[in-house]
């Protein structure tokens, strides 16, 4: 590799030693307009190329900001439109490591439409092939599109910045009050960034994620042998089922587990999991967050939030694209109430259960602890196409909580009349044996025997087919 620019290294730190292969190295500026006939453009500010990790092909561009400050002309642009071009033929990820002072103002509406072929290549590769962006430097303007385009987005943690608008023209704000551009904004708020960390660990990560997703939509994700017992007992899934971050590294094979988004949003956990093997992307409700020191550091309602839905509904979407299977552990009793979730939570919710009734891959529910109404049916419940449900012995499934019930039915009736009412209505009505009587529940399990059913059930489904009515596509 000829070209030693920090563009050129941080390539070097993600691929495998010595196998990464520059395209287009000798590429330079056409445009002399405005003092650029003086300015030389080496690769013209990006370095293109491929290379493997861990073996598996992948495409790799990487912005140089000592380069016109990294930005956007129109070469530039040809340049990545082509990597893509090639990543679609050959059926690979692409990974785009970001550091760019958005639009090349010389080059003005060549640069334009270089960003319009940028956005076309994404959109014709998303669902065909994996892109994974790391923003290192500045994202800004309509350079934001791009990894808002992308499956997966990494952001360094003190120098990065990603904005559509700066912190400062925004209306009655200042970077010194909100630091929108920041990578704490951007993964917490905006929900727009799965990973932030320094540089080499962003390189770690994702090597670990490609690890976990096929090169393609018609290739397998990468099988690798399991050394986990099948059978495993899940000792202490219980005691950790509120944070179910840590109840899915109980589940898969020795505790790997890659956490999507896991700074938004944190009453939903999206991640991917390894079952014998295999890649399983995983969605759970979770209650409680247990920080470093093991005690709990956040707590929530077992409700969905509108944000909490559309997490969900994107990470589902991506699986289902590249024919992931999806294990929900479900623990839900309603929806969030506040006027502000108001606004969104029927819609999202409506694109959750669009997402989970809409996806053709296997599908493995376990109720948990408690599955209420409408929010229940959207998690994943039998009726929107989950193939097995499972549900844990003390689980409780039903159309709400049955003290609650009792109130409404026996309004006026006094407390003993109540009490009584409720334990009819929860052997009756609410229990996990009287949802497995009615053909809801597939199998009523311990909650240690959870990695060992799930197993069965995912091999079962394995060969899994399912047709969907002839459309171009759904509206939701």
């Amino acid at each position: 590799m000829s070209n030693t620019s920090q563009a050129s290294e941080r390539i070097k730190a993600l691929l495998d030693d010595n196998s990464f292969v520059e395209i287009g190295e000798l590429v330079t500026a056409r445009t002399t307009d405005f003092n650029m006939k003086q300015t030389e453009t080496p690769s013209d500010g990006v370095v293109t190329g491929y290379g493997v990790i861990d073996g598996g092909l992948v495409y790799v561009y990487s912005q140089d900001a000592s380069v016109m400050n990294g930005s956007v002309g129109e070469m530039h642009a040809k340049k990545i439109a082509n990597l893509y071009a090639l990543a679609m033929k050959t059926g690979a990820p692409v990974i785009g490591l970001l550091d760019c002072a958005g639009l090349r103002l010389q080059e003005a509406a060549d640069a334009l439409n270089g960003f319009g072929e940028i956005y076309r290549s994404q959109a014709l590769a998303s669902g065909v092939i994996p892109q994974i962006t790391a923003i290192f430097g500045t994202c800004g303007g309509g350079l934001a599109l791009i990894p808002t385009l992308t499956d997966f987005t990494f952001m360094e943690k003190s120098k990065a910045k990603l904005f559509v608008n700066a912190p400062n023209a925004l209306d009655g704000n200042v970077i010194t009050k909100c630091d929108t551009s920041a990578a704490d904004f951007q993964s917490k708020e905006a929900g727009i960034v799965d990973c932030v960390a320094d540089e080499a660990a962003i390189f770690a990560k994702i090597r670990e994620l490609v690890a976990f997703l096929p090169a393609n939509n018609e290739d397998d994700a990468p099988f690798e042998e399991c050394g986990d017992e099948l059978n495993r007992v899940c000792e202490s899934i219980e005691a950790c089922s509120g944070d179910t971050a840590l109840a899915l590294s109980q589940i898969s094979d020795s505790g790997k587990v890659f956490e999507v988004k896991e700074d938004y949003a944190k009453d939903m956990v999206t991640a991917f999991i390894k079952l014998n093997g295999l890649t399983v992307g995983a969605i759970a409700n979770r209650t409680e967050v247990y920080g470093e020191d093991g005690k709990v550091s956040e707590k929530f309602d077992a409700v969905l939030s509108p944000e909490g839905c559309d997490k969900a509904a994107d990470f589902i979407t991506f699986c289902d694209a590249y024919d992931i299977p999806l294990l929900t552990l479900t623990n839900v009793k309603g929806f969030l109430a506040t006027t502000d979730a108001e606004k969104k939570i029927a819609k999202a919710a409506a694109r959750l259960t669009y997402a989970f009734a809409n996806a053709t891959v296997a599908k493995v529910n376990v109720v948990t602890k408690k599955a209420f109404g409408s929010a229940y049916v959207t998690m994943n419940s039998k009726a929107i196409g989950a193939d097995i449900t499972f549900a844990w012995e003390n689980a409780q499934i039903g159309t709400m909580e049955a003290e609650l019930a009792a109130k409404i039915m026996y309004e006026g009736q006094g407390a003993d009349v109540i009490s009584e009412k409720a334990a009819e209505y929860k052997a009756l009505q609410t229990s996990a044996l009287s949802a497995a009587k009615r053909g809801y529940v597939d199998r009523i399990i311990a909650p240690a025997d959870t990695r060992r059913y799930v197993i069965s059930a995912f091999e079962m489904l394995f060969t899994k087919r399912e047709e969907r009515p002839a459309k171009k596509h759904g509206t939701v």
